[in-house]
């Protein structure tokens, strides 16, 4: 026996080559990424969105770090607990995967929404350095350098009416502060580029690695070099009631890694309102952009206006992955259509990273959830042919592997 337990790490050592970390094992410490590997941390705080990337050349994106300023019977219990803001919980996060001197080359936002950016409360720590407070992106900004940021509003905030919350006022503040003291580079993201998010390090060497941008403020891409459209009428024409929503603007993108890819796209909807016109859904242009892909974020936690039958059908993804908190996260539709064979065929698994107690009882076969609880990490081999999702306890600092998944077939 023990001839086959050393057998089989001397196989598993050999097969990782530079890739060493494809041998996760349930209940050990999650391995660290090495050269090549695409790693993708779905990191769970229980209030709001936050994804780590780990790049094949070892760039780094963060993207979202949301901190949802309320806690009641109808969100879930914040993880691991309440003893640190989830600020907080994602910096040591990010500083277990990348080290103590962590950086990162890119953060993003998709919107100005508290669960995305940060909610500014009365609770909220002051900044020991310039004046805006620590919530969300601007606690993870005051204690890991951030080379370049990304929004949907940059410089003016104006689109579609003036930025004037709590919030979007203190990440302004923020900005101001690092730029001027730090050398912050910020950018407007812009749909239908392929430049503003590359490879760092060593680019040259994953020539197949691609991040294009697909939407943001109603601009979407083509599919056609970087060409793109405006999807929503002039402002001039819409009335003030139907302007389009803070979520109607989020932004998104495809990344591509050789076979692998994947799609993030923020709140965006695709089932309008009754009544509502039909350029409220925004899903539905940017699938005709995306296509087939191998791992999908669901947009908006899986509410009531969003994956409609159109976006399901043509992202066709492989797995899919939420953010949920909120007892309305999934609602029974949504989750029906990402079920649907009838839309795709084919298996698929579906991944949630908290999920709320009261939707287990109120919507059916949500006990067939692929996983309902933990950090989901989808980690893609060097040169992306294939990939694993694995879910790490969130129940504590332990980052230990409680499942693993795949190895799934890049497409």
């Amino acid at each position: 026996m023990r001839l086959l337990i050393v057998a089989a790490i001397a196989i598993c050592s050999l097969v990782a080559g530079v890739h060493r970390a494809s041998c996760q094992t349930v209940g050990d410490v999650f391995p660290a990424w090495s050269p090549g590997a695409l790693d993708i941390h779905h990191i769970s705080t229980g209030r709001g969105n936050c994804t780590l990337f780990v790049l094949p050349d070892g760039a780094t994106l963060l993207v979202d770090a949301g901190t949802l300023g309320v806690n009641t019977v109808r969100h879930a219990p914040p993880r691991p607990d309440a003893s640190r803001t989830p600020g907080d919980w994602i910096v040591r996060y990010i500083k277990h995967m990348l080290g103590d001197n962590a950086s990162l080359d890119y953060a993003m936002l998709t919107h100005f929404h508290g669960d995305h950016m940060g909610q500014v409360t009365t609770t909220s720590a002051a900044s020991k350095s310039g004046k805006y407070a620590l919530t969300g992106i601007t606690e993870v900004g005051e204690r890991i350098p951030i080379r370049k940021m990304l929004d949907r509003g940059w410089p003016d905030y104006l689109y579609p009416a003036p930025l004037n919350s709590a919030d979007t006022k203190n990440y302004r503040a923020f900005l101001e502060w690092q730029i001027a003291q730090n050398g912050l580079r910020v950018e407007r993201f812009q749909p239908g580029r392929n430049d503003q998010i590359t490879l760092v390090k060593s680019p040259k060497a994953y020539p197949s690695f691609e991040v294009r941008n697909l939407v943001a403020n109603g601009e979407v891409w083509t599919g056609v070099a970087g060409e793109t459209r405006q999807h929503f009428p002039p402002l001039e024409t819409i009335a003030p009631s139907e302007r389009p929503s803070e979520n109607m603007c989020s932004a998104g993108f495809r990344l591509i890694y050789g076979k692998f890819d994947y799609y993030t796209g923020g709140d965006i909807p695709g089932v309008p309102d009754e009544g509502a016109p039909q350029w409220h859904d925004v899903e539905t242009p940017v699938a005709k952009a995306v296509g087939p892909v191998d791992v999908a974020v669901l947009n908006h936690h899986g509410y009531i206006d969003s994956q409609n039958a159109f976006f399901v059908a043509a992202l066709r993804p492989r797995a899919w992955i939420f953010f949920v908190w909120d007892s309305a996260h999934p609602t029974a539709r949504v989750y029906a259509r990402l079920r649907s064979t009838r839309l795709y065929p084919g298996p698929r698994d579906i991944f949630a990273n908290n999920m709320h107690e009261a939707n287990k009882i109120v919507i059916g076969g949500l006990d067939r959830l692929t996983s309902q609880h933990g950090h989901v990490v989808v980690r893609a081999a060097a040169g992306g042919k294939t990939y694993k999702i694995v879910i790490l306890d969130d129940s504590a600092e332990t980052y230990k592997v409680t499942a693993v998944h795949g190895p799934y077939e890049s497409r």
